[in-house]
């Protein structure tokens, strides 16, 4: 009888978990939902994902934090594509996502492609879903299936980002507590913060911890001195240009690993939303695990993210399928 190490059966313990949680999701999405009306869906995206990929590796970044942004404001609808119009300004227009949300054209690419060979059959909500998935395969984590099955909203307000998407200078308690308004415990809350493995940030989103920590114009205690340094190289004080950016975990910017928690324990959290997780001990604890087992990590956040795909999903007759991802229907 071969045996096992106790790591290893943990690990598949947890890819287990992953799949039987896929299997049991809500019944309103299903696994395989385009099989017969729109088969190739999954390889178009996918496609897609791997063109723009190529291209840009940060925009596999931009798709996955696009499916959280769609996901916590109005649910998984897609109103996150939508554009402004002359009477309101729409999500992708809100301080939160302007200028630092990208990937728009690969759904709109996926979405052309789909309508020439499915018309009105693949909802713009279940193309991000599907985007996010293969952003995180693509950069090196785990893969799963994605239950589908979304339908389009109709509306979408920057105004209702506030309240519903975690801005970088939040603590442990409002993370934790903004998380449990979604319906995710605060280990869930942890295992998503460890999206930010790969992308970037514009300056402006952490330089208050370098210059003027909680109004005392010194840089936040908390942040490795060393990298602080690094860090207002690139940022410089009283820059003006919009358009500076830092990778977000520097070691790895486009890999899905753990080495976000690594750099949390090294004082290298970028944002204070990130290095806060040390100041409770139930999310340090958590930090460190991440660290110590990235496999079981993977697994988790996989989980995690086919949880975040069923929040508020319109189903069914709800809503609508749009044929152009930018523009409610006519």
């Amino acid at each position: 009888m071969v045996k096992m190490s106790p790591r290893k059966l943990t690990r598949d313990f947890t890819i287990l978990a992953v799949v039987l949680f896929c299997q049991s999701v809500h019944s309103r999405l299903q696994i395989g939902f385009y099989r017969d009306t729109c088969s190739s869906v999954e390889f178009i995206v996918k496609e897609e994902v791997r063109k723009a990929f190529i291209k840009e590796k940060g925009v596999a970044a931009g798709l996955m934090r696009m499916h959280f942004h769609d996901c916590f404001v109005r649910g998984c609808d897609g109103s996150v594509l939508l554009d402004s119009t002359p009477s309101s300004t729409a999500e992708k227009d809100s301080f939160a996502n302007n200028p630092s949300l990208r990937g728009y054209e690969v759904i709109d690419n996926a979405k052309a492609r789909l309508e020439a060979v499915c018309k009105g059959v693949v909802s713009c909500a279940d193309i991000v879903a599907f985007a996010a998935r293969d952003s995180i395969e693509i950069t090196g984590g785990l893969g799963y299936d994605v239950p589908a099955g979304r339908r389009d909203g109709r509306t979408s307000l920057a105004s209702e980002i506030i309240g519903n998407l975690p801005p970088p200078t939040f603590n442990v308690n409002q993370l934790t507590q903004m998380f449990a308004n979604k319906g995710f415990t605060q280990e869930e809350m942890v295992t998503l913060s460890g999206g930010h493995t790969i992308g970037r940030s514009h300056c402006s989103s952490f330089s208050n911890r370098l210059y003027n920590f909680s109004g005392t114009a010194i840089q936040d205690p908390s942040l490795d001195p060393r990298y602080a340094a690094m860090l207002k190289q690139q940022c410089p004080q009283g820059s003006t240009d919009t358009n500076l950016v830092v990778p977000m975990n520097p070691s790895s910017p486009s890999i899905t690993d753990a080495g976000y928690y690594a750099d949390i324990l090294a004082n290298r959290g970028l944002f204070t939303s990130d290095q806060t997780l040390l100041t409770n001990p139930a999310t340090a604890n958590q930090v460190t695990q991440n660290a110590r087992n990235p496999m079981q990590w993977r697994a988790k956040f996989a989980a995690a993210m086919v949880k975040m795909g069923q929040l508020e999903v319109l189903t069914g007759t709800e809503g609508e399928i749009r044929a152009n991802c930018r523009v409610i229907n006519g």
